[in-house]
């Protein structure tokens, strides 16, 4: 059996395969994305949001997976959200909890070696370098494939575990999620269940 950790995405392969959904669902209206971001731009965001290790794992998620006129990105499916219901409980997996944690902490270190800041104060180019270096090492190739797995459970999943708010994501790709959808009072995390992940090829 194995965690989420050994599910190899690289981010080469993962915008390969974003390439591909946003040719598969180019009939995605535009207008559609403008209209939920001009709602969401009046919503509070959470306290927790505004702070470490959120903030940064926000604006890896950001750098990992970007917005366009007709492309969903981390923000609008809520990835942030739904990483942080997924980890934040006593049901997740613990390791991935304190892998991802720690990868704040490498990230910043190297940012402020190099640059003298944080990763949140790098512009778009800095973040781009930041990011590839760090993929130059096993760890780091294992730290990003993971929060990789995870945009793309926030992207995928139903709305009702934080991310693709009001199915965004599957209206871009045009998708048909299965009934019955869980209520909020049976999520995995609420119930308290152990999540089992697919053996590798």
């Amino acid at each position: 059996m194995t965690t989420r950790r050994d599910a190899d995405i690289s981010r080469r392969e993962f915008l390969t395969r974003l390439a591909m959904l946003s040719a598969l669902a180019a009939s995605y209206p535009a207008t559609a994305l403008q209209k939920m971001r001009s709602g969401a731009g009046t919503a509070v965001s959470p306290e927790w949001a505004g702070k470490d290790p959120w903030l940064t794992l926000a604006a890896v998620q950001e750098q990992m997976f970007p917005a366009g006129d007709d492309v969903p990105g981390a923000d609008d499916i809520h990835a942030i959200v739904y990483l942080r219901n997924t980890l934040d409980n006593q049901a997740a997996d613990g390791e991935d909890r304190e892998f991802i944690f720690n990868g704040v902490e490498w990230l910043n270190d190297l940012t402020q070696e190099h640059k003298s800041k944080p990763f949140i104060e790098l512009d778009e180019t800095q973040r781009e370098t930041m990011l590839r270096q760090i993929e130059q090492s096993n760890a780091g190739q294992n730290w990003l494939s993971l929060l990789l797995t995870y945009l793309f459970e926030a992207l995928l999943a139903d709305p009702v575990y934080g991310g693709n708010p009001d199915g965004i994501g599957w209206q871009w790709l045009e998708h048909q999620p299965g009934f019955p959808r869980p209520p909020a009072d049976k999520t995995w995390y609420r119930l308290g269940r152990p999540v089992y992940y697919r053996r590798k090829a």
